[in-house]
């Protein structure tokens, strides 16, 4: 096999209309797939289990599909990844830690299903950090993911391995993970698109214990909006198994508003820090959709997030805790620091357990009100540009000295409300890494997102962009 750059570039739009005219074959596609992932992942290490041989035979049956007219879905002979904290019924989830190294329970995660269903061809597993719990990417199974833009600083986490799979050619497509940023600040650090859709738009089957409450919802990582709403729209839709599906197909048929959408922009997060080359860059981005005739305002986000601050850190504490309870033996593997994290766990009330998930209602209630007089809240994605790729966090952001999240402080609040986030690339930094900016909508906004981030593509665009690895 040769490489064809031009093949490994192709967007996924352009893939399936390619394929569907017959100029090209996903037999093809896949081939140079596989050259593309064996030039770039060695720097990378985003790719941490591949399956080249049925990877190649899905090729060659999407490949007589097509041939014959009668593709499966969209999504039929195109490469994607699925993040390693997922399950495949053909690959081991390790979710990055010792104890889970050959763990295949035979079931795929529901979107997983859907997208072989519809004849998409996976890649293989994307890295995480352990238990995909934090905002870098780094496990002691595969080791540390790099960037592509600089591949010693992080694509973040703890979709890393996903949006440096995107941003390297290695595939269109990624299905990642989104907690509490995990989706929307990678994307951001790799200069991807990212959409965290609404609460179980893509209902939610065979899964790894929940850390996070039901923040941890999935969703798709692409290079363009129009990419990303391809992956979107095939996998999502209502399924039983997963009840609070069906409040997100119900809440998708709202009629979309006419006219001018009314913008709140928030660029600071209280007294929280922000690098000043990512504030320069999202207010550029912002113009843009005033531009655009929207109407735009400044100013705080109106909702109190103080409990938050402190209750946090304890949801994932609790999770670790409840979870190593029914697997002593995933604990007994575990690195220290999650060991430590599940022992202060145990030691919270289970009050304190009942008042968040107090809070969490109220926080949605009061996020219903607020967008009845908005219809979308544009935030940076991240506070922080890439950090060196072996440190959990950035210790300093603008010369301030922060904690594990205040890279993060943008973001966990919309998990928690279970509102759609879409993260777009604005223009890099100076020192050519990725920045990024996020759009927030309410509760079943997620196409009204997407189609507000294409026409700010349109005026801006970034898919002309490529690391030069």
């Amino acid at each position: 096999m040769t490489e064809s750059p031009e093949l490994w570039r192709l967007s996924a739009v352009e893939l399936h209309r390619r394929f569907r005219e017959g100029s090209l074959t996903p037999l093809a596609v896949a081939q140079d797939c596989l050259v593309r992932l064996d030039a770039v992942n060695p720097h990378l290490n985003a790719i941490v289990v591949r399956r080249d041989e049925r990877f190649l035979e899905e090729a060659e049956a999407a490949t007589r599909r097509h041939a014959q007219a009668q593709p499966l879905s969209a999504l039929d002979g195109i490469p994607l990844t699925v993040k390693d904290s997922l399950l495949t019924s053909d690959m081991p989830t390790t979710w990055g830690t010792p104890a889970l190294r050959q763990h295949q329970t035979g079931h795929d995660e529901l979107a997983v299903a859907r997208a072989r269903a519809g004849g998409a061809l996976i890649v293989g597993k994307t890295n995480v950090p352990e238990f995909a719990l934090e905002g870098y990417t780094d496990n002691p199974l595969f080791g540390v993911t790099g960037n592509p833009w600089a591949p010693a600083l992080t694509p973040g986490g703890s979709s890393g391995g996903a949006v440096a799979a995107v941003a390297a050619g290695i595939a269109p497509l990624a299905i990642g993970q989104d907690g509490g940023g995990s989706i929307r600040r990678p994307a951001s650090h790799a200069g991807v698109v990212g959409l965290k859709p609404s609460l179980s738009a893509w209902p939610r089957e065979h899964v790894l214990p929940s850390l996070l409450l039901d923040f941890e919802v999935i969703g798709p990582l692409a290079r363009t909006v129009g990419d990303a709403r391809l992956l979107f729209d095939a996998l999502r839709g209502p399924a039983p198994v997963d009840r609070s599906s069906l409040a997100a197909a119900q809440a998708a048929v709202q009629p979309r508003q006419a006219g001018p959408l009314r913008v709140l922009y928030v660029e600071r997060m209280g007294t929280a820090p922000l690098d000043p080359q990512i504030a320069v860059s999202v207010g550029r981005a912002v113009d843009q959709l005033a531009a655009l005739g929207h109407h735009v305002d400044t100013g705080t986000l109106p909702l109190d997030l103080d409990f938050f601050v402190e209750a946090w850190p304890q949801i994932g504490q609790i999770g670790l805790a409840s979870m190593f309870a029914q697997h002593p033996e995933w604990e007994a593997q575990a690195s220290p620091k999650y060991r430590e994290l599940a022992d202060a766990g145990r030691c919270l009330p289970a009050s304190r357990l009942w008042q968040i998930l107090e809070r969490v209602k109220q926080l949605r209630r009061d996020s219903a009100a607020l967008f009845e007089n908005l219809d979308v809240i544009v935030m940076p994605s991240a506070a922080a540009l890439p950090w060196p790729a072996q440190e959990a966090f950035p210790r300093r952001i603008d010369g301030q000295d922060v904690g594990p999240r205040g890279h993060a402080v943008y973001t966990g609040w919309v998990n928690a409300a279970g509102l759609p986030a879409l993260a777009l690339p604005t223009a890099p930094s100076a020192e050519g890494l990725p920045i990024g900016f996020q759009l927030i909508g309410g509760f079943g906004r997620d196409t009204a997102l997407l189609e507000l981030g294409a026409a700010y593509e349109v005026i801006a665009p970034w898919a002309d962009r490529w690391p030069s690895l």
